[in-house]
């Protein structure tokens, strides 16, 4: 070991930084030969090379502004993943678990203290704040394993929240006595009245910003810089009022989870420079803190010893208490434990301002640094032994049905016509894409012209549907066709790539006696039984508050009815907003069975209708921030209707402003025979003519809508 006053031997910025990228790199790969979780790699690598090692590198303001960005990057993570609907189902047992984890560690801490290190009251109150709180350290091993929805990562992450909250008041509290003397109550409800008027403030700030701004910017590192501005300004405000920047951080990431989908590209930025840069930096920083040498001093064994197992089973209590009063197995225990087990930033906070107000030794101060150690090591390693057993089963819990859905095939073909539509088609198919099973995606651009014009803008079209797919970590594998027309392009890549969903964008009216969806999407409705979306969305699809959903009497005897509700339940999934369909009292409780026996997670409504389909109704009940979803019917199909022929006037007369995606479901057997002539025997029950007192109140309910439609454009 080199002596402390020694100067590092590395010190230029270029090799400092490319010595950190080596880390890194190697840690990794060698410690997951070893079996042990790179985490602990990262932190012993530090050790090594800081100061209190082989002293290679200086402990300097890089490492610390590093390691904080990556502590409050670490923290942001964790509440921007999480499932916003499964945290609401385990609220109140990570409510009942934040209690516990916070007073038990508390109170042992405290009792501890007093009785076996003749620490004062005062003292030991500030060491039970220690033991309270904790780092979720471990948090990217269950992120690895894919267990960050089960119940037991939610009730830790909440209980995070609640420890780190209590310790701080209790830090407050403690060093307000030392200082004054006496405990001012009033300093702490003053503490308590800004937290809550942070929390109000940044809920009522953040989702108008941020809806705002994604709508005015598209660009995806524009997005990212915003997002982590946002962040750090939580955090920046959180620290004004006096308390730690991780809670800023993670209360940023609950505010913007709703705007950043699992499956979008902005999302694997952020995953990618978080785990490849700043969460690394962090862990390194963390064990170029810790002094291993003070394991050899005698005295200070025998303090860290206590302390060590009382931070321990402080924590470790509060995990089997929950799991036992929640009916939760080991596995679960085992993960809650080594969650909540690491004690780093906000323990050295605590001691680190006890030993500057003389209240704790230099004993306690190199004790808290080996807690530190210990803890760091031995909380990975705990999660990584219990994740696997607990993702087994939460697998073996699903439906018994779970084999169809992970062989379910799926393969969605996407035309691009220009680049500008390219993405955002694109965008709108990764988000409705089923990862429970096979999934392809086709991106797709039909010529029937041989120029280098066309060829380049092919290529152009291709090349930006491809680059969106793999910013989301999705394979998008392009097709080229020169063929007659753009249909029969289309159909015959539906015949070779056995085709289960395509996905258009709207066609723009290039004059007045031109059609609503335009000649090619109508000839391709004709000509294919496959589920065919129409997109034309004005705003980012990650903007959206609720997706109204109109469906048509007789809908759930498609033959295509499960696939789309699944498909718009996927979406509601990745955009975290609510769902609302418009449809009759027979549909909906299969609608709900089709949601809750696919077990997607989503907050789902029901509107009955009264009337036969009347979409026209709901244009004053849709919003510029809506996504309005019509279920659509081919002709001569069971669900449809005379009235849907003027579907597309109506749509461009009271819709013309708001965001649309209307499906057409999937129908087996071949289509009907066209004949040039009009049979009045061949035309069914479903298709005949609507009754006179039914079109007269339907042509009423519309002027009055359509005066409505006026009226508010007027006002806005």
């Amino acid at each position: 070991m080199v002596l402390l006053n020694s100067s590092p031997l590395v010190t230029q910025p270029v090799q400092i930084f490319f010595i950190v990228l080596v880390i890194i790199l190697f840690t990794p790969l060698i410690f997951n030969k070893l079996k042990v979780p790179h985490i602990i790699g990262m932190i012993v690598a530090g050790i090594v090379i800081g100061p209190y090692g082989f002293n290679i590198l200086d402990n300097d303001s890089s490492f610390a502004i590093f390691g904080q960005v990556g502590l409050l990057y670490l923290m942001f993570l964790a509440g921007l993943e999480i499932d916003m609907y499964h945290l609401r189902l385990n609220m109140h047992k990570g409510l009942l678990f934040g209690l516990l984890t916070l007073f038990l560690p508390l109170v042992i801490g405290v009792l501890t203290s007093v009785w076996l290190l003749q620490l004062d009251w005062l003292t030991s109150l500030l060491l039970g704040a220690m033991y309270a709180s904790h780092t979720l350290i471990s948090y990217p091993v269950a992120a690895r394993f894919g267990i960050t929805k089960a119940p037991a990562v939610l009730i830790a992450i909440v209980g995070t929240i609640i420890a780190v909250i209590g310790a701080l008041l209790v830090l407050a509290a403690t060093v307000n006595v030392k200082r004054e003397g006496s405990f001012d109550l009033l300093a702490q409800i003053i503490l308590i009245a800004k937290l809550a008027a942070w929390c109000v403030a940044l809920l009522y700030i953040y989702p108008r910003v941020t809806r705002r701004f994604f709508k005015s910017h598209n660009d995806k590192v524009t997005q990212y810089v915003f997002i982590l501005a946002m962040v750090f300004f939580a955090a920046w405000t959180a620290q004004l009022i006096g308390l730690e920047p991780v809670l800023g951080a993670f209360f940023a990431g609950l505010l913007l989870n709703r705007y950043v989908p699992p499956a979008s590209s902005l999302m694997g930025s952020i995953e990618f420079v978080g785990n490849a840069l700043f969460i690394p930096y962090f862990l390194i920083s963390v064990g170029m803190m810790i002094n291993v040498r003070v394991i050899a001093n005698v005295d200070t064994l025998a303090v860290a010893g206590i302390m060590l197992v009382v931070a321990i089973v402080s924590k470790w209590l509060p995990a089997f208490i929950a799991c036992r009063i929640n009916r939760l197995d080991a596995s679960s225990e085992g993960v809650m434990f080594g969650l909540t087990a690491a004690h780093t930033a906000v323990a050295l906070a605590v001691v680190t301002l006890g030993y500057n107000l003389g209240m704790l030794d230099t004993r306690i101060l190199n004790s808290t640094v080996l807690v530190i150690l210990v803890t760091c090591a031995l909380a990975p390693i705990i999660t990584a032994a219990n994740a696997p057993k607990l993702k087994l089963k939460l697998l073996a819990a699903e439906e018994e049905d779970g084999v169809i859905r992970q062989t379910r095939v799926n393969n969605t073909l996407i035309p691009v016509a220009n680049p500008e539509s390219a993405s955002q088609l694109v965008d709108l198919a990764v988000l409705m894409r089923n990862d429970r099973g096979r999934h392809s995606m086709f991106a797709l651009h039909v010529r029937d012209d041989n120029s280098k014009a066309a060829r380049n803008l092919a290529r152009a079209s291709l090349d930006a549907a491809m680059k969106t797919g793999a910013a989301a970590d999705v394979k998008i594998e392009t097709l080229e066709r020169y063929d007659l027309n753009t249909v029969t392009g289309v159909l015959n890549a539906i015949e070779e790539r056995d085709i289960t969903e395509v996905i258009l964008g709207m066609h723009r009216r290039a004059g007045v006696i031109d059609t609503f969806f335009g000649n090619k999407v109508e000839k391709l409705l004709r000509s294919t039984n496959k589920m065919i979306l129409i997109s034309r969305c004005f705003i980012p699809l990650n903007t959206v508050t609720r997706i109204v959903v109109w469906v048509p009497y007789h809908a759930q005897f498609e033959t295509g009815f499960s696939r789309w509700v699944r498909g718009l339940a996927r979406l509601t999934r990745q955009l975290g907003c609510r769902i609302i369909f418009c449809c009759c009292a027979d549909a909906q409780p299969l609608i709900r069975g089709v949601i809750y026996r696919e077990n997607y997670g989503i907050r789902c409504e029901f509107d009955t209708l009264e009337a036969d389909g009347d979409y026209v109704l709901l244009a004053n009940k849709i919003s510029d921030d809506d996504l309005f979803v019509i279920i659509g019917a081919r002709a001569n199909s069971v669900s449809y209707t005379s009235s849907m022929a003027e579907m597309p006037s109506f749509l461009q007369r009271y819709f013309a402003s708001n965001n649309l995606l209307i499906v057409y479901p999937e129908q087996f057997g071949e289509g009907p025979s066209l004949t040039s002539f009009v049979d009045p025997l061949s035309t069914g029950i479903a298709s005949m003519p609507s009754p006179l007192w039914s079109r007269m109140r339907n042509a009423w309910r519309r002027m009055i809508v359509s005066t409505r439609a006026s009226l508010r454009r007027i006002r806005h």
